[in-house]
């Protein structure tokens, strides 16, 4: 799933692409996957791109008083195309969800792999109309969340601190797959609880998102649409790396499996050198 640093990096690319550029026409092509329809997709024929901003995982394209907010869900991308095929795709047909064309004839594609479709297109003429938008939390990257705030934040939770960092509801923007990096350099088990945090374990966790989240961006920064994926996968240390090495102790990192998720870590830099049971047979390690 694209998280904050590689919604971040298109961010910047659609707002190097796409802002003082007049829209064609769009053009919803799966099932369900525009959630709004009033207005219609229509009123962004001929609109011109004022802005592109980021709302946690969400991006927004404004183009006067509207806004086009798209969320990838999990398996969603973005592919900036500089042409398209004079036919336009019929709907329903293969990863294709929604397509965006300038007047230039460039523009860009919206797809999903998979079979569980889940990448959601809104029109709004607020982003706050968005459900998802009006329930986050802060930015972790915001230049007004410093530590005191995060501090606040944990000390009226009482829960796994994984579970807390990919809350979107509390924090925007970090995921499966940068929760487990950020645990990993604080050198903290995912299932350690909110409430058993002292000070010093809120400082390097703090410490360790601010500087996790901003050296993934600054790597994704600059580069193209469609190389972020790689870049990503790239830069984890320990997520999606189970029997892999760790890079800093040289430990075997592990996993452990849910229904629909797994998470990674190293045994020696977060659990004392103990594995983390599985959560539907055995008792959690604090």
């Amino acid at each position: 799933m694209p998280e904050l640093p590689e919604v971040e990096a298109l961010r910047v690319f659609l707002g190097d692409h796409l802002v003082g550029r007049e829209i064609a026409h769009v053009l919803p092509l799966s099932v369900n996957v525009l959630k709004t329809y009033d207005p219609p997709p229509a009123a962004l024929d001929g609109a011109t791109v004022t802005s592109v901003d980021r709302h946690g995982k969400f991006l927004d394209i404004g183009a006067g008083e509207l806004h086009l907010v798209t969320h990838l869900a999990r398996a969603g991308w973005l592919q900036w195309r500089e042409t398209f095929p004079a036919k336009p795709p019929g709907p329903g047909k293969g990863p294709l969800a929604f397509r965006a064309v300038l007047t230039g004839g460039d523009g860009f594609d919206l797809t999903e792999m998979g079979s569980k479709k889940r990448l959601a297109v809104y029109l709004v003429r607020d982003p706050m109309d968005v459900p998802g938008i009006a329930r986050l939390g802060p930015d972790p990257l915001a230049p007004d969340f410093d530590r005191e705030a995060f501090a606040a934040l944990l000390g009226g939770e009482s829960r796994q601190i994984k579970g807390a960092l990919r809350d979107q509801s509390l924090i925007a923007g970090i995921g499966n797959a940068y929760s487990d990096e950020i645990l990993h350099v604080a050198k903290m088990s995912p299932f350690k609880r909110t409430s058993a945090l002292g000070d010093d374990d809120i400082d390097h966790l703090y410490a360790a998102m601010r500087t996790t989240l901003e050296d993934a961006v600054a790597r994704s920064s600059g580069g193209a649409a469609g190389r972020l994926k790689a870049e990503k996968r790239g830069g984890m240390r320990v997520h999606g790396r189970a029997g892999e090495a760790c890079p800093v102790c040289g430990d075997t990192i592990l996993e452990v499996s849910f229904s629909d998720s797994a998470l990674q870590y190293c045994p020696t830099c977060q659990t004392g050198g103990k594995p983390l049971a599985d959560r539907r047979t055995s008792r959690f390690l604090k």
